[in-house]
């Protein structure tokens, strides 16, 4: 009988694939936990076991792995490094460098809000690594601020992507299809998404205005407590900032650019990664 392994064999110390050394447990990364671990050569670096349990068949753990694989290519500071994807005792083991700073959600909770020139440098880092991940022809399907850190403060501030195409990759693997159910977070997903459809480029920049725009406010621009009312406001558009928050200044090019980029009609918002990237420093 094929003993799997399970979160709780990942303990101080216990070896994976012959090179991994677990150091501690880091963080929850939705579908698995997360690990430090030291390679053969002792580089630290990060991995994050999806269990069997995860899988209904054997072959949804290999076509999981395989359309992770290409997120090898994505060279980008701001874009998590994938190092390897490895099957592993029916699950599958996710290798990425060790992501730096802090999530942007435990900086948000501490401070509130961005300033206005940390919300550009934010939005355009992360646009920069968007456009690398969309021009691979992927998407990374679950933007929020949990998905992204930050290190550094004002013009030292570094932004990065983490946890890219999972969520949408798992959907896919386990065959549940484009029209099943939500993939990915409430408050930052898309209308058309909470009927199942596939993220695309355009879901991508959808979540990452959501973000920017609760940075610049303090607060989400939509309302609701449930599934449902969540739903029911998404399906207009987002409300000026001083709607939400009233002692709020954000420049009027800055705002727009936001607003424009979490339309409910996906068709009106920009088209590509770099067209938001433009109107947030001014020249769209």
């Amino acid at each position: 009988m094929t003993q799997y392994l399970t979160t709780y064999d990942l303990v101080k110390g216990k070896r994976l694939a012959d090179r991994y050394t677990i150091v501690g447990a880091r963080r929850q990364s939705g579908f698995a936990a997360a690990y430090e671990a030291t390679d053969a050569a002792g580089e630290r670096c990060e991995v994050s076991l999806f269990p069997a349990g995860l899988f209904d068949q054997a072959d949804q753990a290999e076509e999981f792995r395989s359309r992770l694989v290409p997120w090898r290519e994505i060279e980008s500071p701001h874009v998590l490094r994938v190092r390897e994807v490895l099957s592993l005792a029916g699950g599958l083991l996710l290798v990425t460098d060790l992501p730096v700073g802090e999530g942007l959600r435990e900086r948000m909770d501490r401070e509130k809000r961005l300033s206005e020139a940390e919300l550009v440098t934010l939005g355009t880092q992360l646009l920069e690594g968007l456009g690398r991940i969309h021009g691979a022809g992927l998407v990374h399907g679950d933007i929020k601020p949990r998905t992204i850190h930050v290190s550094g403060k004002g013009a030292a501030l570094m932004a990065m992507l983490v946890d890219g195409g999972i969520t949408p990759s798992l959907w896919n693997a386990k065959g549940l299809g484009e029209k099943t159910a939500l993939i990915g977070t409430p408050y930052y997903a898309p209308a058309e998404q909470f009927g199942g459809e596939a993220a695309d480029v355009r879901s991508d920049i959808y979540n990452l205005a959501t973000v920017l725009y609760e940075c610049a406010t303090g607060v989400l621009p939509w309302t609701g407590a449930s599934f449902l009312e969540v739903f029911q406001s998404k399906l207009k558009d987002p409300p000026p900032m001083k709607k939400r928050a009233k002692d709020v200044e954000v420049a009027p090019h800055l705002e727009a650019a936001i607003l424009h980029a979490c339309q409910a009609d996906r068709r009106k918002r920009y088209g590509s990664a770099r067209e938001f990237q433009q109107a947030l420093n001014g020249r769209g």
